[in-house]
């Protein structure tokens, strides 16, 4: 994913990309394409790319262990910078390019930001009912006849003290 920047006016523009992610060796979790929107704002003395990324997982659901593809989204600046004494080393979106280069290679940013996106719990939908704890059957499938009153008798003195409070 690279962007010819050598003969690019000083002004807007607008770029797509879609690739695979087999061509992109994302690996898993991710299938499908990635498809990628920039909005390139050049001017004289840096160049601001505006990212929306868009790709879709095949995840397993953290409650119920079901299997299933989610799109997730990413939106992200990177800002390259014409003279080297504006560029803060600890700032990863922040880069000096060259003014002779001649193109912005985007692709370990994308990547990054790739797998950034996906989310630290996976659920399949935010209504899951997960697994029984009893009989492991799958709320969101079937309604299992577990009793709920039964008390787990490492949990007993708990459960005294809570009918003491009560």
């Amino acid at each position: 994913m690279i962007i010819k920047i050598s003969n690019l006016p000083v002004g807007v523009h607008a770029f797509n990309f879609e690739e695979t992610a087999e061509q992109l060796q994302l690996g898993e979790p991710f299938v499908d394409n990635l498809i990628l929107d920039c909005k390139v704002d050049k001017s004289q003395h840096q160049i601001v790319v505006a990212c929306n990324l868009t790709i879709s997982a095949q995840l397993i659901c953290d409650r119920c262990n079901d299997e299933f593809i989610k799109t997730l989204h990413s939106d992200f600046t990177l800002l390259y910078m014409y003279d080297r004494d504006n560029v803060n080393q600890n700032d990863v979106n922040v880069k000096y390019i060259s003014p002779t280069q001649d193109k912005i290679n985007l692709t370990r940013d994308i990547l990054d930001y790739a797998k950034l996106s996906v989310p630290m719990k996976k659920l399949c939908n935010e209504n899951c009912k997960g697994l029984c704890m009893k009989c492991g059957a799958n709320l969101n499938q079937i309604e299992c006849n577990c009793a709920d009153d039964e008390v787990v008798p490492g949990w007993e003195p708990l459960q005294k003290l809570k009918d003491k409070l009560n």
